[in-house]
């Protein structure tokens, strides 16, 4: 506590509101925003690369928040203050950190799979840097923390990296990740539901189960990707730069229109069950995201817009 007891004698407003503004970097969109817009538009073992560095560690995350169920830092220590914007994010038990290792898990793969740009991996480590040091200083994460959830998104990214290093090797072991993760999110849904509910904090229960199942169905969409490209084959990423920024956003933008306006009409169907609501909820995102979207770019990658190639076309001369 001594680290953090120092950061807080050193807050100011200014670096509230920036450090505020950076831990959202660490969230669930950055993640799901960059492994898709590399999975649609630059390299698709890339974009794999990434959301299963994510899934397996938030997988890992949660599985130790509720092993360990170490309390957040103003709950062992009541005389220690938090800047109170990061209250209502901080869910859950204390160790490790979420937000750092989605932060890492993300940027480090993107780091490690783009190794040969520079200036991605610089930007990559000081994004990982600040995120990381952000959690701290918001005083909602201890150093043990933040430190043991680099430790595990880098052991992570270290494993799976040879996965993807190659088409031939992507082919041949894909097969195995996908089954690794359905058995650890299997196990982590029966270890959260199983789990004897005496001595542990109500709030952190629900919310180790919400992430259980929101792993869940993003696993089995993952096995159903995985079926249907057998059918329907691969896809070209390559397109024009506006054809890129229309798969990107659009196709994101209907992500997040499954992940909202679905909500209350499934937790209707399953009979107010919403953990099976939202199981289905991000099975059905993963399978949009990953098999249906892509069978449009076929398509989209024929529009032109002759104004912007003309304008593009005076650019380089």
């Amino acid at each position: 506590m001594g680290f953090l007891r120092f950061l807080e004698s050193i807050r100011t407003p200014f670096l509230d509101g920036f450090f505020s503004l950076i831990t959202e970097i660490g969230g669930e969109t950055t993640l799901l925003v960059l492994g898709f817009v590399f999975f649609w538009c630059i390299d698709k073992r890339q974009g794999y690369f990434t959301l299963l560095c994510g899934l397996f560690g938030t997988v890992i995350n949660q599985g130790l928040k509720l092993m360990c169920k170490v309390p957040r830092p103003w709950v062992i220590d009541k005389n220690f203050t938090i800047v109170e914007s990061a209250r209502e994010a901080a869910t859950g038990y204390s160790f490790p950190s979420g937000h750092t290792q989605n932060v890492t898990g993300t940027f480090g793969s993107l780091a490690v799979g783009q190794r040969k740009h520079r200036f991605v991996v610089i930007v990559s480590a000081v994004i990982i840097v600040l995120v990381a040091f952000s959690r701290m200083y918001l005083g909602v994460h201890t150093p043990a923390d933040v430190l043991t959830s680099l430790a595990i998104a880098f052991a992570l990214i270290l494993l799976l990296r040879p996965i993807f290093a190659s088409e031939e090797n992507f082919r041949c072991y894909m097969p195995y990740v996908v089954v690794v993760g359905c058995v650890l999110s299997i196990g982590l849904l029966l270890y959260v539901f199983l789990h004897p509910s005496e001595g542990v904090d109500a709030a952190n229960l629900a919310s180790a189960r919400k992430n259980a199942c929101t792993l869940l169905g993003a696993v089995m969409g993952l096995v159903a990707i995985f079926f249907l490209e057998r059918i329907t084959g691969d896809f070209d990423t390559r397109a024009t730069w506006y054809v890129q920024v229309i798969k990107a956003v659009l196709g994101f933008a209907i992500v997040l229109l499954i992940k909202s306006v679905l909500k209350a009409p499934l937790n209707f169907l399953c009979f107010g069950n919403e953990y099976v609501g939202r199981s289905i909820r991000y099975f059905l995102m993963v399978v949009f995201a990953g098999a249906l979207w892509p069978m449009t770019f076929k398509t989209l990658a024929k529009i032109r817009i002759p104004a912007l190639d003309n304008l593009f076309k005076k650019r380089e001369k």
